[in-house]
């Protein structure tokens, strides 16, 4: 059982959440802090004062003043009216470490919410009610607006849910689930709807499986260098010493792991007449390592976020203050969204040189064109690089950065937005690309091994031949690959070649 402690979230955690591996509750410990800032509003409520959000309308409207008997309603009203999104709902996986994350930035005792409130949050997440959020329509400027009102829409009994793979009104989604809907009181609906939390489920999921490929890229990467015949001197620890970027560092030992007790490099060590490898094989360890780095970083900010209170106004028990700030604003994530999205296109860059090489007969160190057993009668894996290529091109268009557009939007109150959510779903498709990027690496230097039979390669590289060839055969034959990348690519999204050297 997870609890939430106010503290922050790791990818990992978030990740089982999501996947429906392990419970949440509230840790009895962070208690305390919510019914102390919910007394700070019902305080301002009862004295009738002018808090933004609690007594007054919202974004432009923010200098209206709303009448006692009409708090309620105006929280019910931002609900509705916010639940604007549009096109396909996202996953169930993301809207669950959506749901997560609200949960705990909620438990940090900052947004003057109910604890029951919380709690059927998490609830409904225990109980695999999973609202139906449509994944486009929010700027990350007050936070995902839309995105978070169909979730607190759900908690309502309004709108749609999915229960046991079901879409159905949430209403009937949470009495199956034995769940009754919440009401909400002064500045709850608000409290549900400023924050980062979608753009953070989607981008940070996304990120999650970025740092695996990134390791995978040294599989098919050290996998392609065996197919050429590739030297690993490049990886001597010395020379990445020398530079200490540490992810350089990392790459270097993993693929010297990799490649460790090679037969085919040394049957040819000692009479090699090439000085170096090409650069898509030599420097690995730069550019897998920069990845590495990049996403590190990206994974920093996200962990910082996810124990960040995210809303507006901000209660502060200590003294009572309601203070209006900016925390809503994806800048952070969005940023980093776009940072990982153009290292995870430099990831595929790389394999697509690699798979290059190893298809192109002036290249291939005597491998057969395009990998076919009898060229010209047969296209081998030709059009499999063709495939590659338009995934990189795809990627290349998607990694411009989100983050550098701007439109005003609220009569002009809310004038910068940080289109956070849209890097984040910008960043799931890149890497979605990446995957089936590096499967046809995996699948083309697989078979670039076997015209080096019955010389074995490294003893890490074979065992990630060993489970490739579980998923696709030799390519004996001309016949449709498609179905083998997807396998592989679904294989890598599911952890199949992990490096038992590395830990994610």
């Amino acid at each position: 059982m997870m609890q939430l402690s106010r503290r922050p979230l790791s990818l990992s955690e978030i990740a089982r959440v999501a996947l429906g591996q392990e419970p949440v509750e509230i840790a009895p410990g962070a208690h305390a802090a919510i019914h102390a800032s919910r007394r700070v509003v019902e305080e301002i409520v009862s004295r009738q004062a002018v808090v933004y959000g609690v007594s007054t309308g919202f974004g432009k409207l923010a200098d209206v003043q709303i009448p006692p008997d009409k708090l309620e309603q105006l929280q019910v009203n931002l609900v509705r009216s916010h639940s604007c999104g549009v096109g396909r709902p996202l996953s169930e996986a993301e809207v669950r470490a959506m749901m997560l994350l609200r949960a705990n930035v909620l438990t940090l005792g900052f947004s003057g919410i109910r604890l029951q409130v919380i709690q059927l949050l998490l609830a409904m997440l225990n109980r695999n009610v999973c609202p139906v959020i449509p994944e486009k329509g929010s700027v990350g400027a007050s936070g995902d607006l839309a995105p978070l009102a169909h979730l607190a829409l759900s908690l309502l009994g309004e709108g749609e849910a999915f229960f046991q793979g079901e879409r159905m009104p949430s209403a009937q989604a949470l009495q199956k689930a034995g769940l009754r809907p919440t009401d909400l009181r002064a500045k709850e609906g608000l409290a549900l709807l400023n924050g980062t939390q979608a753009m953070h489920a989607v981008g940070g999921l996304a990120l999650l499986r970025a740092k695996r490929l990134s390791r995978v890229a040294d599989v098919a990467g050290a996998m392609t260098l065996e197919a050429l015949k590739g030297t690993p001197v490049a990886f001597d620890e010395r020379i990445h010493n020398a530079r200490p970027h540490p992810g350089q560092q990392a790459v270097a030992r993993h693929l010297l792991a990799l490649l460790r007790e090679s037969e085919i490099r040394a049957s040819h060590a000692k009479n090699d007449p090439r000085v170096q490898d090409a650069y898509s094989l030599r420097c690995m360890p730069q550019v897998h390592g920069a990845v590495r780095g990049a996403l590190a970083h990206c994974e920093d900010i996200l962990a910082i976020e996810s124990g960040s209170a995210t809303d507006n106004p901000l209660v502060f028990t200590d003294n009572g203050d309601v203070l209006s700030g900016g925390n809503f604003h994806g800048a952070p994530l969005a940023l980093a969204f776009d940072y990982a999205a153009i290292a995870t296109t430099d990831l595929m860059s790389i394999s697509e040189r690699r798979i290059d090489r190893l298809t192109n007969p002036d290249l291939s160190e005597g491998l057969p064109a395009f990998l076919a057993q009898h060229p010209g009668m047969q296209s081998g894996f030709m059009i499999a690089h063709v495939a590659a290529v338009a995934l990189l091109s795809e990627a290349k268009v998607l990694a411009h950065p989100a983050s550098v557009d701007n439109l005003p939007t609220s009569a002009g109150k809310e004038d910068h937005v940080s289109m956070g959510m849209t890097g984040a779903l910008k960043l799931r498709t890149i890497v979605e690309d990446a995957e089936n990027v590096l499967a046809i690496e995996l699948l083309a230097a697989a078979e670039g091994l076997e015209f080096r039979r019955p010389l074995k390669a490294g003893a890490g590289v074979e065992r990630a031949f060993a489970a490739l060839r579980g998923l696709a055969p030799r390519v004996d034959e001309d016949r449709a690959l498609s179905p083998d990348i997807e396998r592989v690519a679904d294989a890598i999204r599911g952890g199949k070649f992990d490096s038992e050297h590395e830990d994610l």
